[in-house]
């Protein structure tokens, strides 16, 4: 495994007094991409949540390339390189596709960074550029899944977290998703990505992660998973 970029060591978080991550411990090597599996409902979206600062850790901690990020704020968070893309991407439906772009960018003054970085956004979504004056409210679900990726990468963040980018789309839409996010491995970026279709990112995820329950029920590379098809049958139903 690379350097972490990202440690989990113990956590516990949960809503309303009911505990959903049960000691979890997670580490996120530097410029791979590791996913998290799992039933619905048992966490994966919590995990994501806990990391960026939107759910508390109860017990516990976080570290970001050994500094640790557990109790700061969610826009504390974001400075320290933390980008969350959250499930249904949460667009600012009546502002057009650019002025989506430039609120992922919203905590960054300088016009040249700022310029750069859309620069980059729109050579990794070609689409975005041809139609950066269409309003977000109008566009389709690959579209908008698209949007907010590149809203993310605004942020110029060294950690990118999506949560279930496949979600709603059709197959050929969510080949165009991945072919962006590999890009993104490949040019270095660390990604933690929550995705229910383990045969998506089987071949291309440096670990994998299966939660359940909010545990970790097991841990390996995506050709060790393939061997395990009884793993998949039992938890994800495929």
């Amino acid at each position: 495994m690379a350097e972490p970029a990202l440690m989990l060591n113990g956590v516990k978080a949960g809503y309303a007094g009911r505990i959903v991550l049960q000691s979890a411990d997670l580490a996120v090597g530097k410029s791979e991409l590791t996913a998290i599996i799992g039933p619905n409902g048992h966490g994966k979206s919590t995990l994501l949540k806990v990391i960026s600062g939107i759910v508390r850790v109860s017990a516990g901690e976080i570290s970001l390339a050994g500094t640790r990020i557990d109790g700061l704020r969610p826009d504390q968070i974001v400075e320290k390189g933390v980008i969350h893309v959250p499930q249904g991407d949460l667009l600012f439906s009546g502002l057009t596709i650019h002025e989506n772009l430039l609120m992922g960018a919203y905590r960054t003054r300088e016009a040249r960074s700022i310029a750069e970085r859309l620069e980059r956004v729109f050579s990794l979504l070609p689409k975005l550029k041809d139609r950066r004056n269409q309003v977000a409210g109008t566009l389709s679900g690959g579209e908008r899944r698209m949007c907010g990726i590149g809203r993310g990468l605004m942020a110029g963040g060294d950690l990118l977290m999506l949560d279930e980018p496949s979600l709603g789309l059709a197959p050929i839409v969510i080949d165009q998703i991945y072919e962006v996010i590999f890009d993104l491995r490949r040019a270095g970026l660390t990604i933690l990505i929550v995705e229910e279709n383990a045969q998506r990112i089987m071949d291309e995820a440096d670990r994998i992660h299966l939660l359940d329950n909010g545990r970790f029920a097991w841990s390996g590379e995506g050709s060790e998973l393939m061997a395990r098809p009884e793993i998949i049958e039992a938890y994800l139903g495929a």
